[in-house]
């Protein structure tokens, strides 16, 4: 005889297909998730046609257990869910076990980044191509970009984008005007000022009088340095400095920036007004680098915490 939950599962796909119109693939994978949660609870005694929501809870526990992603998960419930409602709908049940089950919480993936002794290594072979004589404008170009994005954190659209004006400008701050059309104000390094001016005296001596709006002018549509150019050109210095290829990007550099900051004593605040983030919960993906450092400053300079070193 056949299961009564199993002719359900084959109502609900047969309506999914027919109602809905759902792709053979999508339908595969509803049958795929539900049998899965059939025969868990089958193991426990429980048919799924009458499962609670505590057998369900179960079920994302023990899919917890073996490793499955809370995507994974995510996706199991979301095929629990549609089955549930079509039993409520039919009359089959006359309550929904779903209906207080939280989604499994998904975890933000930490934003890569590189160390400051990788950075320093970029840095420096940056600036020891810059002066090297050979292609001079385009070894002060991406010296002058490394410097910049390191010291600002800018966005590559940001960065590439700068007016040549900011060559006028005197002090140690730089206006970039960033997502909404919103200005910020950005601290400059002495490094990266330094780098900035040698490659517009050489853009100067190249342009003949025929002076681009950009900072980075480029013979494209946008007449500013693409993106891609720049990030390309960028994986050619980490592997001539010997960082890997993979980990280097111009956003990487940003969360360098970001992260190093945090993680030498500045404020949350203050990084997130840096990076131009409107709301302080984008910048907490960085709240990693607060927690280490703090796990840290406990550790070396609280009493207890000293007292039980000296013990040990």
């Amino acid at each position: 005889m056949t299961d009564l939950s199993e002719a359900h599962l084959e109502a609900f796909l047969e309506m999914m297909s027919a109602e809905r119109g759902a792709a053979v693939n999508t339908l595969q994978s509803y049958e795929r998730d539900l049998k899965d949660a059939l025969l868990f609870l089958r193991s426990r005694g429980t048919r799924l046609i009458t499962a609670t929501a505590d057998d369900l809870r179960s079920y994302l526990s023990h899919l917890a257990g073996e490793g499955f992603k809370s995507s994974s998960q995510a996706r199991r419930l979301s095929a629990l869910r549609q089955f549930y409602k079509f039993l409520y709908a039919e009359g089959l049940r006359g309550d929904d076990p779903t209906g207080i089950l939280d989604a499994p919480k998904k975890g933000r993936a930490l934003p890569k980044t590189l160390s400051i002794d990788d950075v320093s290594k970029l840095i420096g072979q940056a600036e020891a191509e810059a002066k090297s004589g050979d292609d001079a404008l385009s070894k002060l170009r991406m010296h002058a970009l490394i410097e910049l994005l390191y010291a600002t954190g800018m966005r590559v659209s940001e960065l590439v984008s700068l007016p040549a004006s900011v060559l006028s400008q005197n002090g140690r701050f730089l206006v970039i005007r960033g997502k909404g059309n919103k200005e910020r104000l950005v601290p400059l390094s002495q490094a990266a000022i330094r780098a900035m001016r040698a490659y517009g005296e050489a853009l100067r001596e190249k342009e003949d009088g025929a002076a681009s709006p950009w900072l980075f002018p480029s013979y494209g549509k946008s007449g500013y340095l693409p993106r891609q150019v720049f990030a390309r050109d960028l994986k050619g210095l980490a592997a001539r400095a010997g960082i890997r290829v993979a980990a280097i990007s111009p956003h990487v550099l940003r969360h360098a920036f970001a992260s190093h900051l945090l993680a030498n004593g500045a404020d949350l605040r203050a990084v997130q007004e840096l990076l131009g983030h409107s709301d302080i919960s984008t910048t907490q993906i960085y709240t990693h680098v607060l927690d280490e450092r703090l796990h840290e400053l406990v550790q070396n300079h609280h009493p207890l915490a000293k007292q039980a070193k000296k013990q040990d």
